[in-house]
């Protein structure tokens, strides 16, 4: 497998290349997002490992833009950036996995294994539909580049819509996926928020994105 790592510390990447290619790896060096960039999207490698504090830009900066173009290279953040909202906040933008420094060496290599195991699937780091974008990551909509503000019940209920675009879902499986166990089933909960999404959503905007279909749910599609 080749690998490439993102990694400023010059000795600290030379020992993880020597250790890889002991591994069996193939391993390429870059040292600053603008190289790592470069190298990613020319070459398709099986694997990245990815510091997070590089000079000039954050290494989650290079994460984004590798998502943002739709890459499905597998990624491993290795930091000594520990805290937990580092660590969300690279899951949530696409990473594969997290290990902190100190690590142990053959925990590298086992989770590089694991994650390069997985299917190649491009990670959906951000939801679309005409010209309506949702970040989860950021938790942030836009439509026509205006940014919308909703209530994380709104937000929830677009998300959910936006990842079954083009496809019926009914009040039950809205429900099931948007509400919890203690709503009551009786109210009309489901379709108050809906007209709440439709005002923020679509009212000001062509071409509406949120339909009914009379007597089954609704569905969300780019055109009308």
């Amino acid at each position: 497998m080749r690998l490439l790592i993102v990694e400023d510390d010059a000795r600290l990447a030379a020992l993880l290349r020597q250790g890889l290619k002991e591994e069996g790896f193939a391993v390429d060096l870059a040292g600053d997002v603008p190289d790592g960039l470069r190298m990613s999207l020319a070459t398709d490698y099986d694997a990245l490992l990815l510091d997070l504090m590089l000079p000039g830009a954050d290494g989650l900066e290079l994460l984004r833009q590798l998502r943002r173009r739709s890459s499905p290279v597998p990624v491993l953040v290795l930091t000594a950036r520990s805290a937990l909202e580092d660590r969300v906040r690279g899951l949530d933008l696409g990473a594969d996995d997290y290990l902190a420094k100190p690590f142990d060496f053959s925990e590298l290599v086992a989770r590089l294994r694991a994650i390069t195991r997985r299917p190649r699937v491009p990670p959906q780091t951000l939801l679309t539909a005409a010209d309506l974008e949702l970040d989860p990551a950021r938790h942030e909509v836009r439509r026509a580049g205006r940014t919308l503000e909703l209530t994380a019940k709104e937000f929830a209920l677009l998300e959910y819509l936006l990842r079954t675009k083009g496809r019926l879902v009914t009040r039950g499986m809205i429900l099931d996926h948007v509400w919890d166990l203690d709503y009551d089933g009786g109210s009309n909960l489901v379709e108050v928020y809906i007209n709440y999404l439709r005002r923020k959503v679509d009212q000001d905007f062509e071409p509406k994105l949120i339909h009914t279909v009379r007597g089954a749910g609704y569905v969300l599609r780019d055109t009308a």
